[in-house]
């Protein structure tokens, strides 16, 4: 099972504070320029210029007055009003003023989703984004299509730490935990640690645990027997130590919704929270995940179309007879993540931050095993036959550190280093499948019969610098950061070892003109990078012919607009692209890399959406992408030259496009989405593709009033795939030529194991439908 551990970007906080008897102020303390805010007042206010700010970072942020003497209580509409008047569309758009692209969905559209959605569900209506999911339970993430690049070239973390892939979001934390999930698509800060953001960063920001005590409960139930029960306890203020925290634990269980099989999930979070009186704050993100699911079968086209026309599936079986056996195909994996950061406020306008983290995942992946002939053209007669993909240990550790200085009123400097190593223990295991079908132990496999492993992994440093400047009111702000990266990367096996060097420069220049309350401009350059992982060079054969780092230029010119009716966002964006890396998936959820030269990629985002008239939220997005491959590239399957030159680049449709609406009234609410991905290359040739498709997701729900105990007792549905459409939704990954032998023999219910061609890909699970029942106490 590949587990690619991502490389974190921008982040942000909006903390709403009520003041004493008499006035309420709401202060936003942006953390990032990833993901500033501001509100919808008719005039310009001024910035915070406390050095308490958790970075010195050119949000243009201002910081709204009291609006009114009239004394308020903490629950009063009005604050919650003001916290509302940043989102459009129900909260699936942002107000946002970083010289950037930034893409928010706020926790007001996180709370109608149901619980098992993952980050990857919360984002699929931006703009820049096309996502699949291989199911509706949140038991895996998925894949990300993002301007022409993919998750892989992303940098995805959570409270600026790396997290998961995106296969496996739900590995590191729980819906009811996310305050918000933003996605940056073409920048990643200078200061965070980053090793792979050419498609830029996507970060989520965990609960910040409450200041009284209480909690949160909810049971949700659906489609394919899906019960899922969660439970959060918030241990308020401490005494008087500044000290609060909480602790989490979830349980999802349901059956497959293709084929047979059963997937369960446990899940555990913890956070706690330190603040100071002169701004300084430590936090402390903790989670355990437990899961045991079917890996699914994912189909090759001529697999697809058999299920489309006939409604034969392709998923795995009940008969303890055979190879494909549900239980011989499961991936069994525990991760424990970790981050705590730190911000000390300093004497002498100085200021440090220190961000560490950890993540250890051990597992493995069972699959079928037996060859698809006896070696004689017969069909296989011999025993059953299980391969493993067994990860030993995977291990991530790192940290940044970061000094900052207030130079003067309008500049703030800062300069750090961050220290990365990752590594992974890997072997591939074979043996006789037990008598009731079952996988043996990999484990004892490993020790006596197949004692071969592999073992990959980098070490990083790097050196940073940056300023933050404000000028002319602070309508201009200008943001210049270079990074300056070292990395020695190896792999070995038990016989060999092979190690490698690369330095990449990073710089970045990013300049926003707001001209009024209603009216921004900015322009952001930058170049980004990303290196194989551990897990990717797991797959390289040892040998001193590691891939080149893949390097990205990037440059955006965007506008926004806002006023009391509506929020519009546009970008346009150009990226060029060397050694661009893709990968191939070769079955067992695994991956192996390979490069296809140079890309170039163009086009533009738009944003909408209304605030609230009359209780409907519009939203609508679109994206027009121009991708083209710049190079001819080897199959090496054949040995033949691909005329790849000047084709539509791999995974990167032309078009993307959203529409969605929230509808509140009192208690009741509702909100519908609607996307749309157009056709797409899926080979490197040009001959293999996948025609555009159409999603669509559904929420009902009503907030009754406070009963006992239950202070927002809430019902809510959420439906996904209405229409019941059989539609593909990605690629599994990339292939030279849909004439090419697929990587990994292709199963289907009972049927022998068969060789295939071309490309695998994931498909949108049926209609689904999940209840959910939950009240805060």
């Amino acid at each position: 099972m590949t587990r690619y551990y991502r490389k974190p970007g921008l982040r942000s906080r909006l903390q709403a504070m009520s003041c004493l008897a008499g006035v309420v102020c709401i202060a936003a303390w942006p953390e990032r320029p990833a993901a500033a805010a501001t509100t919808p007042a008719p005039t310009t206010l001024p910035h915070p210029a406390s050095t308490a700010a958790r970075h010195p970072v050119p949000s243009a942020a201002p910081t709204p007055r009291p609006q009114t003497t009239t004394p308020r209580t903490a629950e009063d509409i009005s604050v919650v009003s003001s916290r509302q008047a940043l989102n459009g569309g129900g909260g699936m758009m942002r107000l946002e003023t970083a010289p950037h692209t930034v893409q928010t969905v706020a926790k007001e559209y996180i709370e109608m989703r149901a619980p098992t959605s993952t980050a990857l569900d919360l984002i699929k209506n931006l703009p820049s984004v096309s996502v699949s999911t291989p199911d509706t339970a949140g038991m895996q993430g998925g894949m990300i299509e993002v301007r022409g690049l993919t998750d892989l070239d992303m940098g995805l973390m959570i409270d600026g730490a790396p997290a998961a892939a995106a296969k496996y979001m739900a590995e590191d934390i729980d819906s009811e935990n996310l305050e918000e999930v933003n996605v940056t698509p073409g920048s990643s800060a200078t200061d965070i640690p980053v090793m792979s953001a050419a498609g830029g960063v996507m970060d989520e920001r965990s609960h910040t645990a409450s200041h009284k005590f209480g909690g949160l409960m909810d049971f949700s139930y659906g489609t394919n027997n899906l019960s899922r029960e969660f439970l959060r306890l918030e241990s308020g203020d401490i005494g008087n130590s500044g000290v609060r925290s909480y602790i989490s634990f979830s349980h999802t269980h349901n059956r497959a919704w293709m084929g047979a099989g059963a997937n369960d999930r446990q899940h555990l979070d913890f956070g706690i929270q330190k603040d100071w009186e002169n701004g300084s704050t430590a936090k402390v993100f903790l989670s355990w995940n437990n899961e045991n699911f079917i890996i699914d079968n994912y189909p090759t086209a001529q697999e697809f179309y058999t299920y489309k026309h006939t409604g034969t599936g392709y998923g795995r079986t009940t008969d303890r007879s055979s190879d494909n056996y549900w239980k011989n195909s499961t991936d069994h994996w525990n991760q424990v993540f970790l981050t705590a950061p730190v911000h000390l406020v300093l004497p002498a306008r100085f200021s440090f931050d220190l961000q560490p983290y950890f993540s250890f995942g051990q597992g493995w992946d069972a699959s079928p095993g037996n060859p698809i002939d006896n070696g004689a053209g017969g069909p296989y007669t011999g025993p059953n036959l299980t391969d493993f993909f067994l990860q030993n240990s995977t291990r991530q550790v790192g940290a940044v550190t970061n000094l900052g200085y207030r130079i003067d009123s309008h500049n703030d400097f800062s300069a750090g280093y961050w220290y990365e190593n990752t590594y992974t223990l890997q072997s591939y295991p074979s043996g006789l499948t037990n008598a009731d079908g079952t996988p043996p132990s990999p484990w004892q496999l490993y020790k006596t019969t197949a004692p071969y492993g592999q073992d990959a992994g980098y070490e990083l440093h790097s050196l940073f610098v940056q300023d933050n400047a404000k000028y002319l009111h602070d309508k201009l702000v200008i943001h210049a950061g270079f990074k300056f990266v070292m990395a020695n990367s190896w792999t070995a096996d038990p016989y060999s070892r092979y190690s490698t060097n690369a330095t990449e420069p990073l710089p970045q220049l990013s300049i926003g003109y707001t001209f009024n309350e209603h009216h921004q401009i900015y322009v952001n350059a930058e170049g980004d990078y990303r290196q194989p992982s551990a897990v990717d060079m797991g797959w390289l054969p040892t040998s001193p012919n590691f891939l080149k780092n893949q390097y990205s230029i990037k440059e955006e010119l965007g506008y926004r607009y806002h006023d009391q009716y509506i929020i519009a966002d546009v970008a346009l964006f150009n990226y060029n692209v060397t050694n661009r890396i893709v990968n191939q998936y070769v079955g067992m959820n695994s991956f192996s890399p390979f490069s296809i030269g140079n890309q170039t990629m163009r086009g533009f985002d738009v944003m909408v959406s209304g605030r609230s008239i009359h209780g409907f939220s519009p939203y609508a997005s679109v994206e027009y992408l121009n991708a083209t491959q710049d190079s001819n590239v080897l199959d090496p399957y054949t040995n033949t030259m691909l005329h790849s030159k000047g084709t539509q680049a791999v995974m990167a449709p032309h078009v993307m496009a959203n529409f969605g609406l929230t509808y509140t009234y009192k208690g009741f609410f509702a909100n519908g989405n609607v996307h749309y991905t157009g056709a797409q290359s899926v080979s490197v040739a040009g001959d293999q593709r996948m025609p555009g498709y159409v999603t669509d997701t559904l929420s009902l729900g009503y907030h009754f009033a406070p009963f006992l105990f239950a202070k927002s007792p809430t019902f809510r549905l959420n439906f996904t795939n209405l229409t019941g459409s059989i539609v593909r939704t990605g690629a599994m990954g990339v292939v030279y030529s849909a004439k090419d032998l697929n990587a990994h023999p292709v199963w289907s219910g009972n049927l022998a194991p068969y060789a295939g061609y071309g490309n695998s890909f994931m498909v949108e699970p049926r209609f689904s439908m999940t209840g959910t029942i939950s009240t805060a106490f």
